[in-house]
């Protein structure tokens, strides 16, 4: 009962430290407000008012019509160019897309000739430039179909093939980065804040102070742990119904509360490693550059980004026992494919079982350190 209670208070007491550095609870507020929201509406992997202009050399009808089947919000209304101009516009970066109609085109198509229509990408931009061409080829090919047959009725085809797109049926990409950046900022504020509190603690001075009490390093060490990992779920909790689901218009599929139970599982793991990064670091300097090297090495093999099967064999053996693919793993089946427990106990098993060893090996490390400063 006398460690519960030491537990509470060395805990309410990280909670005041805390609020009163005004530059972290800013940077909160920040991560899991504007920041989610900017990176959820500022990029999108859908073309959007792509830079496009065309070259007609043959001024047909069919070559005009061609022109006028681009338009805003996926390209921007396109500009008639001279082919001596290519070369300029693209390399100062004018136009992503350049679409050259040679002369007699019309009457090529007519004949049945296959005429060639050139497309000039603007390729530094290789994701917006691969999806841009596909979008440009379908516009093409479905204009040029409907003016040879009079009609926009698609002529028959040998297959109807039956695109049925689940969880997202608009391809809206807030939904999925928005959840993304909240999975992302979970792991990088709770490792942040849990290790900031330790080297805080040896810098001021006020680590000699609980030596000198009637206390243990698990008590500190779970202090520190309940109380910085109860802030990250409150602004969890918070972004997700105000950021994501209000201002966004994100919907949420599966259990809230079995996410947040996966959250809670996985702030176990996060603040473990907080302590551990923050014992092994000797000043902030070197807790904020082995922060980008463990935080951003999670981010990239979690699966947030891109899938895990897109990985080496090797590799997606290697990162079955990091906690942060399993996180990510289960927000996506619960949040957007509305999956109960038994989809999610596996994941659930696997982030408790590493944050608990991770937890104990950080405790002991904890632990030998403050048995140095004494």
């Amino acid at each position: 009962m006398t460690s519960l209670l030491n537990i509470l208070w060395l805990g309410l007491k990280e909670i005041r430290s805390l609020a009163s550095d005004v530059v972290m609870i800013l940077f909160v507020f920040y991560a899991f407000t504007i920041a989610i929201y900017i990176q959820a509406t500022g990029t999108s992997s859908e073309i959007n008012n792509a830079s496009i202009a065309f070259v007609d050399e043959d001024e047909s009808a069919l070559s005009k019509e061609l022109v006028s089947s681009f338009y805003p919000p996926r390209f921007q209304l396109p500009d008639l160019i001279r082919a001596n101009q290519i070369d300029d516009a693209m390399d100062k970066g004018r136009y992503m897309f350049v679409v050259s109609i040679p002369p007699q085109f019309e009457s090529d198509v007519r004949a049945q000739r296959r005429p060639d229509i050139q497309l000039n990408i603007d390729a530094t931009a290789m994701q917006q430039a691969g999806i841009g061409a596909n979008y440009i080829k379908n516009i093409v090919q479905d204009r040029i179909g409907s003016f040879m047959t009079r009609t926009d009725v698609a002529s028959p085809q040998p297959i109807n093939l039956i695109v049925r797109k689940m969880f997202n049926p608009n391809g809206e990409s807030s939904w999925f980065t928005s959840i993304v950046a909240i999975i992302n900022q979970v792991t990088l504020l709770t490792i942040v804040l849990c290790g900031a509190a330790v080297i805080r603690e040896r810098e001021h001075g006020t680590l000699e102070h609980l030596l000198v009490m009637p206390l243990t390093s698990f008590e500190i060490a779970m202090a520190k742990v309940w109380a910085n990992g109860l802030v990250i779920l409150i602004a969890t909790g918070l972004s997700l119904f105000l950021v994501v689901r209000m201002a966004l218009q994100v919907p949420f599929a599966g259990s809230v509360l079995l996410w947040f139970c996966g959250v809670g599982l996985y702030l176990f793991f996060t603040t473990a490693l907080g302590i551990f990064l923050g014992t092994v670091s000797r000043s902030m300097a070197q807790f904020a550059l082995l922060i980008i090297l463990v935080v951003v090495v999670m981010q990239l093999l979690s699966g947030g980004n891109t899938p895990v099967e897109s990985q080496p064999k090797w590799l997606q053996l290697l990162t079955f026992f990091l906690p942060s693919r399993h996180f990510v793993s289960f927000s996506q089946i619960i949040i957007y494919r509305g999956g109960g427990f038994k989809a999610v106990w596996l994941n659930f098993l696997m982030v408790t079982a590493v944050g608990l060893a991770f937890f104990v090996y950080s405790l002991a490390l904890f632990r030998k350190s403050i048995a140095v400063t004494k």
